[in-house]
């Protein structure tokens, strides 16, 4: 007797999306983004979209489909191992807060496709599995990575006219972003900034200083990951010594970097940030902004540039999350070539609104699907 809730075939297809020209970084700039080793080049040196990404469809006996996305820098493996060990069981069987894989890179991707499976199969949204939306539509941000100060304030500009009020940026110490800042507050006096220079300010004494010299111009909203994680005592030093806010990011991406979020609580026992960027899957996202409510400590959901699938389960989270009230990085879409949905995501900056329909509420295009794949593997019960 056939199973309607059993797993009877995932596909994964992977996928290689460009950017927009032109939208990354300036001309004259190559700093690729990539911040891991992959595939025996060193980080910083690929840009994260020249490396492929992996898309699930994850289909039950009832004909119900279920969407993944991977993180970039996804290994076969490690596809193939739970694909594996998912196809073939009883989705009725598995307990969506803990689905029974390793918590390995790839999970994340296997939980969506999971969860959004679920949700169809019962006529329900991701974010009713959530606990239901505390909102129906969550603040994004528009986003760049390194840029000249000639460039920055019209860019900037061009974001605010579309309606965003924050623009996230990548820098480093190489970047004058005491100009840029003061290039936006001429060009774009109502846009609000987040420096984001994944620790690359690299000492209490340059961080200290550019952030006097940011706060004396006052547009910055936030300085994410100023110096390295593990300086504990120079974040609170800095907190101390700087007028604006700073952003811890826990990214459960990489679970061999991290321990499912252990390093939030060092960061709340030391009291080193004042807000923080997630990038997790559905179940420990909603752990850690319930943990950071009990702190009252502001979030907002991480990213890697992605594509819309996962951006679609990001704003289903950001829905059903009491303290994510910052503008999420919700922007692959203003980025990436393609979003590879039939219909794109509704964003009208300064938010984007969560999807009609039953689970994740967006349709993978299986044309583009295939115009950007570069491997494709299936998966059925052995």
């Amino acid at each position: 007797m056939n199973n309607p809730m059993q797993i009877a075939r995932i596909r994964a297809t992977e996928v290689v999306v460009p950017a927009h020209p032109g939208v990354i970084e300036s001309p004259s700039i190559h700093r690729p983004l990539h911040n891991k080793p992959w595939k025996g080049a060193a980080s910083w040196s690929v840009q994260f979209d020249e490396m492929p990404k992996v898309i699930l469809e994850l289909e039950l006996r009832d004909g119900t489909v279920g969407l993944g996305e991977l993180y970039r820098a996804h290994d076969w493996e490690s596809v193939d191992a739970l694909a594996t060990a998912l196809v073939g069981l009883d989705l009725r069987s598995v307990t969506l807060q803990d689905v029974p894989l390793p918590r390995v890179h790839e999970f994340d991707g296997f939980e969506m496709a999971t969860w959004d499976a679920f949700a169809r199969s019962h006529g329900l949204r991701v974010v009713d599995l959530l606990g239901g939306p505390l909102r129906d539509r969550v603040a994004v941000s528009a986003w760049s990575s390194h840029r000249t100060v000639d460039d920055v304030g019209d860019l900037v500009r061009s974001f605010a006219s579309a309606g965003f009020t924050s623009v996230k940026f990548k820098c480093s110490l190489e970047d004058d972003v005491v100009a840029w800042c003061g290039a936006i507050a001429e060009r774009a006096p109502t846009m609000s900034v987040v420096l984001d220079p994944n620790g690359r300010f690299e000492r209490l004494s340059e961080a200290r200083a550019i952030g006097l010299a940011l706060a004396e111009i006052g547009n910055v909203a936030c300085l994410e990951d100023p110096i390295p994680h593990w300086m504990l005592d120079e974040w609170s030093r800095l907190r101390s010594a700087v007028p604006i806010p700073l952003a811890r990011h826990i990214s459960l991406a990489y679970p061999q970097y991290s321990d499912r979020g252990s390093e939030a609580v060092a960061m709340f026992r030391h009291g080193t940030a004042d807000m923080l960027n997630i990038t997790a899957g559905l179940s420990d996202f909603r752990r850690l902004d319930h943990a950071a409510d009990l702190f009252h400590m502001p979030t907002w959901h991480g990213s890697q540039v992605d594509l819309g699938i996962a951006e679609a389960a990001y704003i289903h989270s950001c829905a059903a999350a009491r303290a994510c009230v910052q503008p999420s990085d919700i922007f692959g879409r203003l980025i990436r070539s393609h979003d590879l949905l039939r219909r794109p995501l509704r964003i009208e900056p300064p938010y984007a609104f969560l999807p009609d329909g039953d689970g994740l509420g967006v349709e993978l295009d299986e044309q583009a699907r295939i115009e950007f794949r570069t491997a494709e593997k299936e998966y059925l019960p052995q």
